[in-house]
Parts: structure tokens; sequence; C-alpha cells
């Protein structure tokens, strides 16, 4: 049962206000997004038309420390067969920079931060592979971190 004295009726302006959240409003909730979505092919539990309706309901907390939010895949089947133009995966990632800020960080993502900060990339270059692409005749791909770093540092990532 929802409790209607948590409920927050301006989250959904707030979601309005980010990048990719300015259509969350014209779900009519018909599940077309859950019933295309290839990530629903593999977790039985996954359910877009259900995050936007908890959204648009106003059930932040409950949105933003959900660990489905992380799951899209943007793949945009959804967005191409949406009868509203709701623009899932950009709605997707208006709602995972809210949660960031709130400070709620999926420990996977947080993972990916860690090793883009340590490395410049999501994964390591290493040895190996810099002999395979001197096979190939491709240059080295030598560690640059310091202009990540840069990036982490104006934007407050290196704090999460």
């Amino acid at each position: 049962m929802i409790d209607v004295s948590k409920l927050d009726p301006n989250f959904k302006y707030e979601i309005m206000k980010e990048p990719g959240g300015e259509h969350v409003t014209r779900c009519f909730a018909c599940g077309t997004c859950t019933a295309t979505c290839p990530v629903r092919e593999m977790n039985d539990e996954y359910n877009p038309r259900k995050i936007i309706r908890m959204a648009i309901l106003g059930m932040r907390q409950e949105v933003l420390t959900s660990d489905f939010i992380w799951l899209c895949a943007s793949c945009y089947t959804c967005e191409e067969r949406c009868p509203q133009d709701v623009r899932i995966p950009g709605l997707m990632n208006a709602i995972k920079n809210i949660a960031v800020r709130q400070g709620h960080i999926h420990p996977s993502f947080r993972a990916q931060l860690e090793v883009l900060f340590a490395h410049g990339r999501l994964y390591e270059i290493t040895e190996f592979d810099n002999k395979k692409r001197a096979k190939w005749g491709l240059p080295e791909i030598r560690e640059n971190v310091e202009g990540i770093r840069k990036l982490f540092r104006k934007t407050g990532m290196e704090k999460l």
C-alpha cells in the first residue's frame, strides 16, 4: 500500500527540468516500453512502465533508490515504439542524474567511475592489448588519465 503522505507531487516536475526528462508526463502507462524491452527479456522484474508511473505519482525515494533505474541499456527500442514519445532512455538518464545528486549511486556505476578515474577508460589497456595492436599495425595506446581526472574535478565526480 502506498503511504500518500510520503509522496512528492513535485518529483515529476523536477524530472521534467532535467535534460531527457521533459516528456515524463506524456506516459499513459500503455506498457509498450516494457513489452518491447530487451532488458525485460533477461530480467522479468525490470519494468520501465512501473518506474515511470512511480515517478509521476511522486514515489521519489522508491524511484531514486531503485536498482532498476540503472538497468536501461539505452537501446532506444522503447523510444521508437512509444506512442506518446516519452523518450525513455533520456528519462532514465534524467532520473539517474537526480539519484546521483541525492547520493544514490549504484555500486556497479561507482565501480565504473573508479576504473575510469584510474585508467582514463572503462577498461585497462594491457601490454597484451598493445602487442595485438602492433601486430595489426595500429599505434600503441598509452594511459592518459589527466584529461578524465580534470573532468572529474570540474564536475565534482571525484567526490562520488
